[in-house]
């Protein structure tokens, strides 16, 4: 058995690959792979009797397998809880795994108490997603609650134990909030034993889940366990714009990921001079405008001049240390320019973007003078076209002057034809006329 709740409706152990996005976060979210499990344990091997087990929200635990059950990764288990009754989860590592986990998270074996009672039956899965489907609602009328009693907090997310007996409330508050009055009005509507828990901002986001900036999942709702300290000291180290918009996440704090790759600029800035923000020169004071630390140039420019000279971080300590003399160099010497790579073009051609927008107003253009061409051609006194013999134009005119002639002669008296022909059959028309009054001469 797998996920319970998500689209698929329940799929093998490897998981529906949502990533942590659906209700029970069974599926993928803050797998550990078992390297340990194709390999020959040794015949008086005694394995390992304690299991990790992962709940909704990244929330894992430790317990014993008092019964030896074959357990593998994804199965769900029903385990003890600290206050009664039982819990619904999946396993995430069994084997020696486990013991590596426990060192990690430095948890003892003698602290372990709590254990396995068995396999989820068909039952309990039933009882388990049934509490799971009641999460939602339940959240959202708690929020009304919270709202009529005017307490400043916000429950983010309700998780249900599997036996239906327990709902824990986790919610953010700037403060201390003296819920007691609240937890009597839920407990009334829902008929359940209630627990509040109080989480920060990142851990929030870390439940929800949520696309980064990057356009990838969260972090902390996919991989990352432990939330550091993120200041803008980081962001200072690594020349990012202090702009709080792009530095905050869906949290409201600054980026885990800033301290991804602080490590690296800190060691690159360790050969970089500090507090080189001015030096001085005969021809004026030199500030610093920027410093590029992994090429190991920084940039100075003299005032009411736009120009920014590199210099190399050998060229700043030596005019550093001189000004510490008192000697003030003539000029910041000749600007290092930064080196350029020779670039190996490609043996095929990138026409990727040269595709012009006005390319079919040019083919438009293109067939209007060839149209253009054409109609010259067909005209009189038209310029002749390529490959076509000439003629003169006394020529031209003599050969079109006898078809104009006769387009104009029907042209002016366009009645006149068939006046002509109505002449021709009228003594027809009389013929018939007077054979139709003769007296018959057989009647008479």
């Amino acid at each position: 058995m797998g996920c319970g709740s998500c689209s698929t409706g329940g799929c093998a152990p490897a998981g529906c690959k949502s990533n942590g996005s659906c209700l029970t976060n069974g599926c993928s979210k803050l797998d550990v792979y078992d390297w340990l499990s194709d390999m020959d344990m040794p015949s008086n091997y005694k394995p390992f009797n304690i299991v990790e087990v992962k709940f909704k929200g990244s929330r894992k635990d430790f317990f014993l397998n008092n019964d030896n059950i074959y357990l593998e990764a994804g199965e769900l288990v029903a385990v003890e809880t600290a206050t009664g009754g039982y819990d619904i989860g999946h396993v995430s590592v069994t084997g020696e795994l486990v013991r590596m986990q426990m060192q990690k998270h430095r948890v003892k074996e003698e602290d372990v108490a709590k254990k396995i009672y068995r396999k989820a039956t068909p039952a309990d899965v039933d009882k388990w997603k049934a509490a799971k489907e009641l999460e939602w609602e339940t959240m959202h009328r708690s929020r009304k609650l919270a709202l009529d009693l005017g307490l400043s907090m916000k429950i983010s997310d309700v998780d249900y134990q599997g036996d239906k007996t327990k709902a824990t409330f986790y919610y953010t508050a700037e403060g201390r909030v003296d819920f007691r009055e609240l937890i009597k009005k839920m407990a009334e509507a829902f008929r359940i034993r209630i627990e509040m828990r109080q989480i920060g901002m990142r851990q929030e986001a870390s439940r929800l889940g949520g696309i980064g900036s990057c356009g990838r999942e969260l972090c902390c709702s996919t991989w990352l366990t432990d939330f550091k300290t993120v200041s803008t000291s980081a962001a200072r180290y690594q020349n990012l714009s202090l702009n709080t918009l792009k530095l905050a996440g869906q949290c409201g704090k600054l980026k885990c990921c800033l301290n991804y790759e602080l490590d690296s600029y800190m060691d690159a800035l360790k050969g970089i001079p500090d507090n080189v923000n001015i030096l001085k020169t005969e021809r004026g004071d030199a500030r610093l405008q920027k410093t590029d630390i992994f090429k190991k140039l920084m940039w100075f420019s003299y005032p009411m001049d736009d120009t920014w000279i590199p210099l190399e971080i050998d060229r700043v300590k030596e005019i550093q240390e001189l000004n510490k003399q008192g000697v003030f160099p003539p000029d910041l010497g000749e600007p290092k320019e930064p080196e350029s790579k020779p670039v190996k073009m490609p043996d095929y051609e990138n026409v990727v973007g040269q595709d012009s927008l006005t390319r079919l107003d040019e083919r438009n253009r293109n067939k209007k003078k060839k149209n253009r061409n054409k109609n010259k051609d067909k005209r009189p006194g038209g310029q002749p076209g390529q490959g076509q013999p000439t003629a003169t134009v006394q020529e031209k005119t003599a050969a079109v002057q006898p078809e104009v002639a006769k387009q104009n002669t029907n042209n002016q008296n366009p009645q006149g034809n068939r006046n002509r022909n109505n002449r021709r059959n009228r003594p027809n028309r009389n013929k018939n006329r007077n054979d139709r009054n003769k007296p018959n001469e057989n009647n008479s």
